[in-house]
């Protein structure tokens, strides 16, 4: 009898939604309404409203959360994933998990912050600051522990240098000076090991962090490295583990000469990443390259054993 009453009710609060397209996910129905007992249950005030568009789309929590890796191809990866039609993507990267102000304003906050989706899709939003951020893991775990995570990495001395680029671009643009990147990566005549960007590198000491709250099998790592030089293998990969139709083709994607990486085809509209994209690094002296290297040999076999595969790093 309690079932049915709980049945009865959720009836009536739950508007019946009709699709533009055929189901094809059952499993992301049903992560929706666990979500939404969850929101009524964890919500800091007792109001909790679900967005309906009068099209039948709502807002809803992510199902997929792409974690990471800073400067790894987080962008790339989520343009390339929205081609798919059973995907929708919040445009910006929301940081409710890693910044304190906002994840303090609750679930009912976060899911404002979602796109609109219809039942058969899945939403996916985008922070690459959550895979170093050690109050991340366990903050997603308490939100949906059957969370499925999307990690792009690639070569840790490579993703040093684009954070760097990245940092002294952004000083550039606001017309105020910026050190030299010899000036980050040496120290006292070594390594700098105490750099930031080196750290964000470290990818087995943050990926430990995550283990203790979700298996491996709900962790899916993307070759950031492999994504840029052939991407439709690694989304076909993707879509795999997102148990996605194949809907995403070869064809959707072509290289672009003049920009000198993989744009996007989409309905016969072509689409390329912002021009921050793709930037050139700084030019380093061969023996710093090399010292960087060194020192994320150790880490990297670390890492590779961690996860029970290897990447083609340095």
């Amino acid at each position: 009898m309690a079932a049915f009453l709980l049945g009865a009710v959720l009836l009536i609060v739950q508007p019946q939604i009709v699709p533009s397209t055929p189901v094809i996910n059952s499993k992301a129905e049903t992560s929706q309404s666990v979500q939404r007992e969850l929101l009524k249950k964890t919500s800091q005030k007792n109001d909790f409203k679900e967005n309906i568009h009068s099209n039948g789309s709502c807002q809803q929590l992510p199902q997929t959360i792409i974690i990471g890796v800073r400067k790894g191809g987080t962008r790339a990866l989520l343009e390339m994933l929205s081609l798919h039609p059973d995907i929708a993507a919040a445009e910006t990267e929301v940081h409710f998990f890693d910044w304190e102000d906002n994840y303090r304003n609750g679930l009912q906050w976060y899911i404002n912050q979602m796109p609109f989706s219809y039942p058969h899709q899945i939403t996916v939003e985008k922070t690459p600051a959550y895979f170093t951020s050690p109050k991340v893991p366990e903050r997603v775990y308490k939100m949906n522990q059957s969370m499925r995570l999307l990690l792009i990495l690639r070569d840790p001395s490579e993703r040093v240098l684009s954070d760097y680029t990245q940092v002294f671009y952004n000083h550039m643009q606001k017309h105020k000076p910026y050190p030299s990147i010899e000036q980050f990566l040496i120290k006292d005549g070594e390594l700098n090991v105490d750099y930031k960007a080196i750290n964000r590198s470290l990818y087995y000491i943050h990926m430990q962090n995550w283990l203790k709250y979700f298996p491996l099998d709900h962790i899916h790592i993307v070759d950031g490295d492999k994504l840029i030089k052939n991407p439709f293998p690694e989304i076909e990969k993707v879509e795999r583990f997102l148990k996605l139709s194949p809907q995403i083709n070869a064809s959707n994607f072509y290289f672009n000469k003049t920009k000198g990486f993989y744009c996007l085809r989409d309905s016969g509209r072509e689409r390329c990443l912002h021009e921050s994209k793709g930037r050139a690094h700084p030019q380093i002296d061969t023996w710093l390259l090399e010292k960087l290297h060194e020192y994320f040999h150790e880490p990297n076999k670390k890492f590779f054993e961690l996860v029970g595969r290897t990447f083609d790093w340095h």
